[in-house]
C-alpha cells in the first residue's frame, strides 16, 4: 500500500506505550521521571483503560519504568546537545513536540521531524487537530514507507543532513532485520559532525532478568500474532559492533543500571527499569560525550516533562 493510500488508523503498540507513560503518573508515587498525560489524551482510550490486562500495575511496574526512562533520557539528550534538528523514527504517540517543543522552537529554532507510517500518522494528526494542539510550522510530520526511500522524504520535509541532529529510534530495532538496522545506522552515521543516534534494543530472552522473561515472551507472542514479529535481538557488544561497522566514530551502551541511578535513585517501591530493553548512544562526535545529565540526578517533578 502506498504512502498516500494507507487508511488512517491508530497503532495499538503506540497506544499501549502512551498509556504506560500515563500510568507512571497515575499509579507511581512522585517524583515522576516523566509527566506525560498528553499521550493519554491523544490515545483517547475508553473508560476503564486501567483495567486492561496490559495495564496491570504490578506486572508492568518495570516495563513502564523502562518506557519513561528511555523517553526522559532521549529528551534530556535533545536539550543538552543544543541541536536544532530532532528526528523521531517510528514516532507513534510521542509528545515531546507538545510538551517541550514550543519552548525550544522559540529559543533555538528547533525543528522536530516525526517519521512514521502514513496511517498511524494521519490518525495522530487528526487527534492533534481535534484536541487543539495543531501542527505548528516547526513540527514536520513525515509519512513514509520504511521499506522505501524514507530518507529522501525526510529531506523533502526540510531536514538538513549538513547540520547536527539528534535521531531517536525507540522501540523500533526489534521489528527490523539486522541488515535493515545497519542501513539506518549507516544513514545517521553519515550526518554532520556532532550528530547523535540514540536507539533502544531488545536483549535476547535468556539475557533478561528471570522475573522479566515472561513479560518479554508475552510481548513476542503478541507481536507475532499481530503480524509484526520481533526480528532482531542484540547483546550490548553486538549492537555496539554493528554501530561501529556502520560508520559511527563512537558508540556507548547505556545499561538499565545507569538509568536506574540517574532517574530512580533512592526509590524503594520497585519502580526501576529492566535490562530487557536498553539504550545505545552513537555519534559522529569528535570526542566521546557521556550522554545527557553528566551529573547524577534524580527524577525532577517538572510537569513539562
Amino acid at each position: 500500500m502506498g504512502v498516500t493510500e494507507e487508511v488512517a488508523e491508530t497503532d495499538h503498540t503506540a497506544v499501549r506505550v502512551a498509556l504506560w507513560r500515563a500510568l507512571h503518573v497515575r499509579a507511581d508515587p512522585p517524583p515522576h521521571v516523566l509527566e506525560d498525560e498528553i499521550g493519554l489524551r491523544l490515545a483517547g482510550p475508553e473508560d476503564g483503560w486501567r483495567e486492561r490486562s496490559d495495564m496491570d500495575v504490578d506486572a508492568t511496574r518495570r516495563t513502564r519504568a523502562s518506557i519513561v526512562a528511555r523517553t526522559r533520557y532521549v529528551e534530556d539528550l535533545v536539550v543538552e546537545r543544543g541541536v536544532d534538528q530532532y528526528v523521531v523514527l517510528g514516532a507513534g504517540l510521542d509528545t515531546f513536540a507538545q510538551r517541550r517543543g514550543p519552548e525550544l522552537a522559540a529559543e533555538r529554532g528547533l525543528r522536530v521531524f516525526e517519521v512514521d507510517r502514513p496511517g498511524p500518522q494521519a490518525w495522530k494528526r487528526q487527534r492533534l487537530e481535534r484536541l487543539g494542539f495543531g501542527v505548528p510550522e516547526w513540527l514536520r510530520l513525515v509519512p513514509v514507507d520504511f521499506e522505501g526511500d524514507w530518507w529522501g522524504r525526510l529531506a523533502e520535509a526540510g531536514f538538513d543532513p549538513g547540520r547536527p541532529a539528534v535521531v531517536a529510534s525507540t522501540g523500533v530495532t526489534m521489528y527490523l532485520t539486522r541488515e535493515a538496522n545497519a542501513a539506518t545506522f549507516r544513514l545517521v552515521a553519515g550526518l554532520a559532525t556532532g550528530s547523535t543516534l540514540v536507539t533502544t534494543f531488545l536483549r535476547p530472552p535468556e539475557d533478561v532478568e528471570p522475573d522479566q522473561r515472561p513479560q518479554l515472551e508475552a510481548a513476542m507472542r503478541g507481536a507475532g500474532a499481530a503480524g509484526t514479529p520481533f526480528l532482531s535481538f542484540f547483546k550490548p557488544a553486538e549492537i555496539l559492533a554493528l554501530a561501529r561497522e556502520s560508520g559511527f566514530r563512537e558508540a556507548r551502551h547505556v545499561p538499565a543500571e545507569e538509568l536506574d541511578q540517574r532517574y530512580f535513585r533512592g526509590r524503594t517501591d520497585g519502580v526501576r527499569p529492566s535490562r530487557g530493553e536498553e539504550l545505545m548512544l552513537a555519534g559522529t562526535w569528535r570526542s566521546h560525550p557521556e550522554g545527557p545529565c553528566r551529573r547524577q540526578v534524580t527524577a525532577a517533578p517538572d510537569s513539562s516533562r
